[in-house]
């Protein structure tokens, strides 16, 4: 077990043990438990009963926040000509193909959060996939970031206003961001609403047992807390 701080210890003492806390009351001990000295992301970590070694046992989605993430997000575009006027139009921070590809490939360049890609770029972008697929940037139909060059408009507004995608690990978890401890209780009840709505119905037809076991809210470098699973579950959005 790592040695925990003074500062961990003392937030970790507001978290009663072995209490499963209704999700308000979750939002705002992770408020009062997050000491860093920046605004925190706060995280819902979610324990399914999915075995991701199967094809049928995937969970993969996106949905919008909509209170936001709190983050700002940059955003390249692979796309030439009309689709690239759109999405640059649209307020896209890079649009380009073969430059782009260049400049990752060759100098290592990653100085982005999200990357889009229309479909007719894709034949020169798939090259990217060793490169862009470990670390969760590369374009994906599933992801909802490989979309027509009319779409780009409203994809790219949806990723500036806030959206998060989720993916079932190896171990059979789900951990999505769901707002800044400097974001309100009602803000942050608001997204972790639609985050779980979004990962129910994700749900794959082959799932089998309890689809979710275990679920915490946490803070940056904050101590995890404890949902009561059952009430997690049966969130419905105003």
């Amino acid at each position: 077990m790592p040695k925990r701080g003074k500062k961990y210890l003392e937030a970790a003492k507001l978290v009663e043990p072995g209490k499963q806390y209704l999700p308000r009351e979750a939002l705002e001990l992770v408020r009062k438990t997050s000491y860093a000295n920046f605004d925190s992301t706060v995280e819902l970590h979610l324990r399914t009963g999915l075995d991701p070694r199967h094809a049928d046992q995937q969970v993969r989605g996106v949905t919008p926040l909509p209170a936001g993430t709190g983050k700002q997000v940059r955003i390249l575009v692979f796309a030439e000509g009309e689709a690239a006027r759109l999405a640059t139009e649209a307020g896209a921070d890079y649009v380009g193909v073969d430059e782009y590809i260049e400049k990752i490939q060759k100098e290592g360049w990653l100085e982005f959060d999200t990357a889009i890609a229309v479909p007719q770029a894709m034949g020169k972008v798939g090259r990217l996939g060793r490169i862009l697929g470990p670390r969760g940037l590369m374009p994906n139909p599933k992801a909802g970031t490989v979309v027509q060059p009319e779409d780009l408009p409203r994809v790219i507004r949806e990723i500036r206003s806030g959206r998060v995608e989720f993916r079932v690990d190896k171990t059979g978890n789900l951990h999505i961001p769901i707002g800044k401890v400097s974001f309100t209780e009602d803000q942050l009840m608001e997204n972790l609403t639609a985050v779980m709505e979004a990962v129910l119905k994700a749900k794959p037809a082959a799932a089998k047992g309890q689809y979710i076991r275990k679920a915490y809210l946490t803070s940056t470098m904050g101590p995890g807390i404890r949902l009561d699973v059952n009430e997690l579950t049966s969130l419905k959005a105003a």
